[in-house]
This record gives structure tokens, sequence and C-alpha cells, in this order.
């Protein structure tokens, strides 16, 4: 090998330790413990700041359910059902993308469809509202909601709706190029256990939600749609996108004959007072002034369904991108975050971060630029393998192929371990990706317009295969450099 080679080699090692090691140092189980304890038959929640009781005194409550969907529900559920211990009158729901090996024969398992819903999902959603409907004030319902909830768990508002047509409500969202936010507007007003709903369902029971956020941290009612969050959005808002992105024609006839309806149901939540809903937690003051929104206290929902209701962030997407840092410097690297292209086009935030990587690499030849959430892709055509992660380190290589001879790096990568409809959670690009693409028949800028780079990075050997990882905490892109920046 070349002196270049490895390098690139290096590089390549290099950013997938950081990402592992990110993501390994994001524990469900220690953010538990930083989170809620159980002594003397007690919850004691050890960072409340929402102004609800820190306590929970559980011989108060006749009965516990649990309800957890997303992603990571399965590990979450495990780890409160061990800090719980045994304990009569529980019963509950898991949705996540699989049925784990190892189950509570208390709970009712369900394999939910992801990015797009399956019989599971409506089934999940069935048994959760079922489940939801013996709550009364002496219940105490615990929610642990992870990202991808939304596909995974779903049940139109409108019961002549079909699981099918519910697949092509959902596909044309993913298409549109929406953000998530907007998206998640949408679904909100279509799903009968999305916007507050769930909440609902459940009104004079006692809430706890515990939150994994897939979203930015002022956006915490977009986790799985906010199926227990006092929704903000406004039927008004879902007609504006409906426009924005024309897509009335490009749902299911069924589908969009709901979103005509001039009665269409609005969500849960006051809409005349309640803020993007933020709760009360440490950063919370910092964060609603520098959106210049009210602080939360000054929005709380009147709808009694939430009141009493009380959240926790377990871990975010912030606690990915900082243990990446400290990662990074610890390996010699000057590190930098800029999380400014969250939710921008692919192609756009691409362009962005190579010039702000290409800036910071020509003064700093060691240099690391992180930065997590996610990207859209706007697919206009039936797309071949791949996902947004893949189609950004694409988009990159062909940056990087103007600086041949040079170690520069980008990888990209979901937390969640999946990429899109592949297996792979992203892809690693560098400055010889295009040139070996095309020696193995690739032609890259088609791959890019096909929505098909997985089978060229998977060619390469630059594929980023985890398997499911338990967690979905966004997606985190490293541009590392390992040169004196000289072009």
């Amino acid at each position: 090998m070349t002196a270049i080679d490895l390098a690139l080699d290096s590089l390549h090692q290099s950013a997938t330790q950081l990402f592992r090691g990110a993501l390994d140092a994001c524990s469900i189980e220690s953010a538990f413990d930083r989170r809620i304890h159980f002594e003397d038959g007690k919850l004691h929640r050890l960072m409340a700041t929402d102004g609800e009781s820190p306590t929970l005194d559980l011989k108060e409550y006749r009965r516990i359910f649990v309800v957890a969907i997303g992603k990571a529900s399965p590990t979450m559920l495990e780890t409160l059902l061990k800090r719980m211990g045994r304990r009569k009158g529980v019963r509950g729901v898991c949705c996540s993308g699989q049925i784990p090996e190892k189950r509570n024969w208390r709970i009712r398992y369900f394999a939910g469809g992801h990015p797009l819903p399956n019989e599971d999902s409506f089934a999940a959603a069935r048994a959760t509202l079922a489940l939801l409907r013996k709550a009364r004030r002496d219940t105490l319902v615990i929610f642990l909601i992870s990202g991808g909830a939304s596909a995974l768990f779903d049940l139109p508002l409108d019961a002549e709706i079909t699981l099918e047509d519910a697949i092509g409500f959902h596909q044309a969202l993913l298409d549109s190029g929406a953000p998530i936010t907007e998206i998640n507007t949408i679904r909100k007003h279509f799903s009968a256990v999305k916007g507050g709903r769930l909440a609902v369902a459940a009104s004079e029971a006692t809430k706890l939600t515990m939150l994994l956020p897939d979203v930015p941290l002022r956006s915490l009612d977009m986790v799985a749609s906010g199926p227990t969050c006092p929704d903000p959005t406004t039927v008004d808002e879902v007609r504006a996108l409906l426009v924005k992105y024309d897509l009335l024609r490009k749902f299911p006839a069924r589908v969009a004959e709901f979103f005509r309806r001039v009665d269409l149901p609005e969500s849960p939540g006051n809409k005349s007072r309640l803020p993007q809903f933020l709760p009360r937690m440490p950063w919370a003051e910092g964060l609603a002034a520098a959106l210049r929104r009210p602080a939360p206290e000054a929005g709380r929902p009147e709808d009694p369904a939430f009141r009493g209701s009380m959240y926790e962030v377990l871990l975010s997407s912030t606690d990915l991108v900082e243990n990446a840092r400290t990662l990074a410097q610890q390996a010699g690297y000057f590190t930098v975050v800029d999380n400014a292209c969250d939710d921008w086009d692919y192609a756009d935030a691409a362009r962005y971060l190579l010039e702000r990587f290409h800036a910071l690499r020509a003064e700093h030849g060691r240099c690391c630029l992180i930065s997590v959430g996610e990207v859209t892709v706007t697919i206009d055509r039936t797309p071949g393998a791949g996902g947004r992660n893949q189609q950004f380190a694409l988009a990159c290589a062909a940056d990087l192929a103007r600086f041949a001879g040079q170690p520069l790096v980008v990888f990209s990568a979901g937390s969640d371990g999946i990429d899109g409809n592949t297996r792979a959670a992203g892809a690693i690009a560098d400055t010889t990706t295009v040139q070996r693409a095309k020696a193995f028949g690739y032609d890259p800028d088609e791959a890019l317009r096909a929505f098909n780079a997985c089978p060229l990075f998977t060619a390469l050997g630059d594929s980023v295969v985890t398997g499911p990882t338990g967690h979905n905490l966004r997606d985190l892109r490293l541009l590392l450099s390992d040169s004196g920046g000289n072009e």
C-alpha cells in the first residue's frame, strides 16, 4: 500500500471508532440511572425540573401500565422493568422493529414496520388504546418513547383508511423532501395515536413520559409525532404543507379525501396559547430564550389530559455529539462541532460542511468537523438502494475527488444502524472514492441521481454496517483530515 492508502485506511478506522465509541458511551442503562431511582416502593425522579413531584409513591397506584414504542423501546423497557422489580398490576405494550428474544410475560410485543407501517404497527396501536382505556385515577402510565415510532406505531383516525392506504401516505411523505418536523406535523393530524392522543386516551391517569429524542431538543413534541405531548401544530398548518409539497395528488384516494375534510380533526392542545412543546428542564430556560419563545410555564396547556404529565429526556443527539467531540480531541484532532445544516437538503448540507471543512483544515491539518442531525432527500423517481447518509457521503465524494493524494474522509451514519431501505447505517467517502468506483464499473453521478448509493459503497467496502443498535439519536457526520490542508 502507498502512503496515502495507509493514511486513508487509518482515517476510515478512526472515523468508525469515533462513531462506535460515541454511540457506546450513550448507554440507556446509565441514562436511566441518572434520571430514575426506585427505592422503598417509590419512583424518584432525580433531575425533575418540570414542576411536578420528583417522587411517585407506587403504593398509591393499583395498576402500572407501560407503553414502549420506537427503535430503542426493548432496551428502555427491559431497563425499566429490571429497576422496578417484581410488582403487581404491571401490564404493557412494546412496539419496535423486531420482537426481542428476552420477553416479559406481562408485556405484549409487536414488530412494527419501518420506514413504512405494517400489520403489527396497527395491531400495537389498537392494543395500546385498549389498554389505556382501562386507566383510571389509580393508574400510573409510563411511556417509553424513542425515534422511529411514527412508522412503527400507527393507526389512522379514519377507520376506512386501510394499511395499504397508510403505507402510501407514509411513502409520499418520505419522498416529499420535507423536513421531519413538517412530516410529523401532517402525521399528527392523520393518526389516532399521535399528537397527544395517547395522553387523552389515559386522561385520568398519572403519566410519566421518558424520551429518547431523534429530533432537535427544541422539537420534542415531534419524537414519534408526539403521542403524549400537547400539540402546538394546527389543521391550518397541515393544509399549508399539503399545498407546499403538492401532497394531495400523491396520497392514496382515501387519505386525500380525509385531508380534504372541512372538519379535519384538530389535535389536542390549546393552540391559542401553546408554544412548541418544551418541557421545563435544566436547559429549557436558555433554549426558550434562544428560540425567542415564551418559557414553557407561560404556555402550559389547559387540556386536563396533560395536567400532571411528567417528561424526562434520557438521552439526545447532544450526548452523541459531545461524546464524539471528547473522543476526537483525545485522538489528537482539532475538533469543531457545527450542527447548522440540520434538516437541510443533503446536497446543500454537503456543500456547506465541505466548505467549512476545507477552511478548517487549511489552519489545522489534523482536524475533525462533527455535525449531528438529519438531512433530507427529495425523491422524484423510484429509488434504488440507499438512504440519506449514503446519499450525503456520495455527494461529498465528488468534491473530495478534487484533492487526490490528500488524506480526507467523510463519514455519515445513522445512530440506529439503519439508513433508508438498506441494512447499512451509512457510508465513508474519501479522495479516492470516485476513482475506485469507476474502476469497479460504477457511475457515481448516476448512482446519486438514482438514489442508489448502497451498491457502490458496498462494492468498495466502504459501507458502515452495525446492525440495529437499539438507539436512535439521529445521524452523525464526521469530516476528518490528517494533512496540512494544502491543495
